[in-house]
């Protein structure tokens, strides 16, 4: 269970969900890692748990990404592995829509992600894998998703360019896509215990396979994408949802 032994991983959005378990699942695996977030207090107690450096930065920020690139290069040199995880989400139609609501959603998913990948580039050691945190609502059309799906849709067409652009350094770009994924979101969103399950429910029932993703099931991918068993995959889109975008 070592097959990422001396690399090192950054991951941005590490403090939980498919960013926490990706990162305990890159280090069981022997790599270095590193994750970021904007919370300074969440960001080092999930550190301290995992047993992992942790560097403060808020991804809508070009700023602290810069500064970001240079710290780890400082205290790390070149990086392997780089996932780029950090994310928001809302709901609104189109019609509700404020510019804030807008800029908040691209400046972290779209923007933030994308100028993530721009300030490492120097720092990814040649055969180095990059990985997307996408979204299986990018290949989908449900109402009052529309900022985020875009920002998810424009992620994927950078995924393709930069495989183009980063391959003659061998370094992979990839994404990921899950579907609805048991994380600490569904915590937070107001509900009590019986609210939760009925909404879990609704959403299985749009699932073939009848069941939610877990975080564990993307590090897990992640993983592999960021290991020598994928070195011949590059630009691609792996949707995890359970059949979801057949549906």
């Amino acid at each position: 269970m070592d097959n990422l032994k001396d690399k090192v991983a950054v991951i941005t959005g590490g403090n939980s969900g498919i960013g926490y378990a990706t990162a305990k699942q890159l280090k069981e695996q022997g790599a270095t890692v590193v994750i970021t977030g904007r919370r300074k207090e969440a960001i080092e107690k999930a550190a301290l748990e995992l047993g992992v450096t942790a560097i403060t930065a808020d991804q809508s920020s070009v700023s602290d990404i810069e500064s970001l690139a240079s710290k780890v290069k400082e205290d790390f040199g070149q990086v392997d592995i780089l996932f780029i995880n950090a994310g928001i989400t809302d709901k609104g139609t189109i019609e509700q829509a404020t510019e804030a609501l807008f800029d908040s959603i691209i400046n972290i998913n779209f923007k933030g992600a994308y100028f993530t990948l721009s300030k490492f580039i120097p720092i990814l050691k040649d055969g180095a894998s990059v990985v997307f945190l996408s979204s299986n609502t990018a290949n989908m059309s449900y109402a009052g998703t529309s900022i985020y799906s875009s920002g998810k849709t424009a992620l994927n067409a950078v995924v393709k360019i930069a495989a183009l652009e980063l391959a003659s350094k061998k370094i992979r770009v990839n994404s990921v896509s899950p579907g609805p994924t048991e994380t600490e979101i569904m915590k937070k969103i107001g509900l009590n215990e019986e609210e939760v399950k009925t909404l879990m429910d609704a959403i299985v029932d749009n699932i073939p396979l009848k069941q939610m993703g877990k975080s564990e099931d993307v590090a897990k991918m992640v993983s592999y994408l960021s290991s020598d068993a994928a070195k011949f995959i590059t630009g691609a889109d792996f949707i995890m949802d359970g059949g979801m975008v057949l549906a």
